[in-house]
């Protein structure tokens, strides 16, 4: 049987030698090659395209989550499974809406990283102990349980709307949705446009009209 081919991002050079050391040692999977960031490893998926994405989060310049969306955006059949961390609620759901198929902490062993990337290549949802609850906790708040206030605003939108209506500026929305600053000053206009305001102010206005931000302390 063909052996799991398996890509390595992290920025700290010190845990890629450790996952490279216990991917060559184990059965079942190749390792070939690492990247130290979100746009190396969006590169060295479309040379060497492997079976499974060993994807950290937070790294410098392009992000795991951007990456992920992007990876998964342009090879389908690339499972990136993110090992991070970060075990907050926020990290976790941005991954997954990213297109992660899996999400350990760095905490894993190495039976269970292993055991992951073979779920994750056998296209299976890896979510590591201690997450699963909360991220079933997650969708369930993630239902619609009425009307949108805005229905002309994507679900994108709309949460960047209440974040904006929280009081967020466009870095911190940036930071808490795992999006560029790019990605969310075009989300901003689109949002001002649909909405008919002309600033930032009238959208806050017009969302806590309706409920958005006000009450959400974020």
């Amino acid at each position: 049987m063909d052996r799991i081919r398996v890509l390595v991002v992290d920025d700290q050079a010190i845990y890629r030698v450790g996952l490279k050391t216990m991917l060559e040692e184990a059965d079942g999977v190749e390792f070939v090659g690492e990247a130290a960031d979100g746009t190396a490893a969006i590169d060295a998926c479309a040379t060497s395209v492997p079976d499974v994405v060993l994807m950290d989060i937070r790294m410098p310049g392009v992000g795991g989550v951007e990456a992920t969306r992007a990876i998964v955006g342009a090879h389908p059949g690339i499972a990136v499974l993110m090992l991070t961390m970060l075990e907050d609620d926020t990290s976790l759901f941005a991954a997954l809406r990213a297109g992660a198929r899996g999400y350990l902490l760095k905490g894993a062993g190495p039976t269970q990283i292993i055991r992951a990337i073979q779920a994750a290549h056998d296209g299976d949802a890896v979510i590591g102990s201690g997450a699963s609850d909360r991220l079933a906790a997650l969708f369930h708040a993630e239902q619609p349980g009425g009307p949108s206030p805005f229905p002309s605003l994507t679900r994108r939108e709309l949460e960047i709307l209440e974040l904006i209506a929280s009081g967020a500026n466009n870095g911190l929305i940036a930071s808490r949705l795992y999006l560029s600053d790019k990605t969310i000053r075009n989300n901003v206009t689109a949002i001002l446009a649909k909405l008919g305001a002309s600033d930032r102010a009238a959208a806050i206005v017009a969302a806590r009209e309706r409920g958005l931000g006000a009450a959400s302390g974020r």
